[in-house]
């Protein structure tokens, strides 16, 4: 059987870096709300950053980015096929 080649994984420390740095993310998303210039990119804005951090949470606190490269791809496909679904369920509840 054939080893395949995996990366290592990181440091107790590396984690708490990424803790760092979702939290000034979130800290950064809390104040977006009450400031005034952003107005017209708050929306977009805040979606960048939410996108941001799932991407974070997905690639290093589950894994992805250590496991096979199959995951992916599979995990992006069930992550983008649950939009359609999600609006569909809305509409089913007339939430729009």
């Amino acid at each position: 059987m054939a080893e395949t080649a995996h990366r290592p994984h990181p440091t107790p420390a590396f984690y708490w870096a990424v803790a760092g740095f979702l939290a000034v993310v979130t800290g950064i998303e809390i104040a977006i709300p009450g400031i005034s210039a952003l107005d017209s990119v708050k929306v977009p804005l805040l979606w960048f950053l939410a996108i941001v951090k799932f991407a974070t949470v997905v690639s290093i606190f589950m894994h992805l980015r250590y496991d096979k490269k199959l995951y992916r791809p599979l995990f992006l496909f069930g992550a983008i096929g649950a939009i359609p679904l999600f609006v569909v369920v809305l509409l089913t509840m007339d939430a729009f």
